[in-house]
């Protein structure tokens, strides 16, 4: 799998109008991928266009924590949590889509889940996070170890246009952000301004 840049993740928008709106203006702005995320309940709806907005743009479209969703929307895959299955039986029901799994602060945890198909893995929170400021810190030195793996690498938590570069520097692949995607005053252009950094 091939994957590089701007990982976004939808916000906590309660209006679905609001949310489209500001999900097409960040597909305009380039996004490497998008990933479904409510803390509530996700939507069929919801799901079913953000997935046809994604595939008129090839952008992948995956859905956080349902499989059932991701399998009815027609997404291109799923992004799973420790505490959302075992990888290997998500893996089965994919099928050829994707997969792929927060490892958190542990590269063991990240050669389990390539050993059990994640099609990639993502290690954080990086930075202190206002979405889930518990959650435990991941340190910059895992994507340089986890290099060997073979996959492509999402830091998250926290992660603004100024902080990103370290993260690059370090070896991650993609960045995944919300806060400072979403709430930007310009969405499209704040998703133009990380991809700048990949391209440099």
């Amino acid at each position: 799998m091939k994957l590089r840049g701007l990982y976004a993740i939808t916000p906590e928008l309660a209006d679905t109008g609001t949310l489209l709106r500001s999900v097409a203006q960040a597909l305009d702005g380039g996004i490497a991928i998008l990933q479904y995320r409510r803390k509530g309940k996700q939507h069929i709806d919801e799901a079913k266009t953000l997935a046809r907005l994604c595939r008129e743009r090839a952008v992948p479209f995956v859905v956080n924590d349902n499989i059932a969703l991701a399998l009815d929307c027609g997404a291109d895959g799923v992004h799973l949590g420790s505490a959302d299955g075992e990888l290997a039986a998500a893996r089965a029901k994919l099928g050829g889509r994707f997969l792929g799994a927060s490892c958190y602060d542990s590269l063991s945890a990240a050669r389990a889940a390539v050993a059990a198909g994640a099609d990639y893995v993502a290690f954080g929170s990086v930075f202190p996070s206002s979405t889930k400021p518990a959650a435990v810190r991941a340190p910059l030195t895992l994507f340089g170890e986890a290099r060997s793996l073979g996959v492509p690498l999402v830091a998250i938590g926290g992660i603004t246009l100024q902080n990103a570069p370290q993260l690059l520097a370090a070896g991650a692949d993609c960045v995944a952000v919300i806060s400072d995607l979403f709430d930007a005053p310009d969405i499209g252009a704040r998703a133009r301004a990380y991809g700048m950094l990949f391209q440099s």
